[in-house]
């Protein structure tokens, strides 16, 4: 399986250079991305290429159910260097249909340290009990779940002191939440973006 990734590797980086010759002394010369995306780790939903972007245009955190906790040091290490040396002012939170993470939180099973991280999720899931019991089916409930957790994510992420300081610095830092479908490849807009601390107008629903 490795030399199998391998010899994958050298295919990809000589059909690269064979279209674009220069482009590995490009991407090794800086690093300029224009968006931050906070993902789930599912192998299905790679940043770059679910959002249709080349390597070096998007700088990418990711962890399961794409959770934004106020104590994750890794993800807030990324946010300020997305936000302080790279001078992004496009952040994603990203969460995705049927998602694996969101399905644990919502069964009485064990998971280990999983469901440790996935409490947030657990707990918006007994906040918004009675809009969930909306839905149709459980399918249905765990995606609006998912869409749930963005939106909370925004919020958590719209809240550090990271994006505070960078809008009393007055730099137009936007925070959005999307959600992909696995079952259409697209990526859809819950309409919750944050800028200067507040939602946008017509948005935040």
């Amino acid at each position: 399986m490795l030399d199998d990734l391998l010899s994958r590797n050298r295919g990809w980086s000589a059909t690269r250079i064979s279209e674009e010759p220069g482009y590995f002394a490009r991407l090794a010369t800086r690093q300029s991305p224009e968006f931050f995306w906070i993902g789930c780790s599912d192998s299905r939903v790679p940043a770059n290429v679910v959002a249709g972007l080349d390597p070096g245009e998007v700088f990418v955190h990711r962890n399961v159910a794409n959770v934004v906790h106020s104590s994750d040091m890794n993800l807030l290490s990324a946010l300020e260097f997305a936000v302080e040396a790279l001078s992004i002012r496009e952040i994603i939170v990203c969460g995705h249909y049927g998602c694996g993470g969101v399905r644990a939180a919502t069964e009485d099973l064990p998971h280990g340290l999983a469901d440790h991280w996935l409490e947030p999720i657990r707990r918006l899931s007994r906040s918004y009990a009675i809009d969930l019991t909306q839905c149709a089916s459980l399918e249905e409930q765990r995606d609006k779940l998912a869409e749930l957790n963005v939106v909370e994510g925004v919020r958590r992420v719209s809240e550090t002191p990271i994006l505070r300081r960078a809008w009393a610095r007055g730099e137009p830092v936007k925070v959005h939440g999307l959600i992909y479908g696995l079952k259409d490849g697209l990526l859809r807009n819950l309409d919750c973006t944050v800028s200067r601390g507040i939602f946008e107008e017509g948005e935040g629903k």
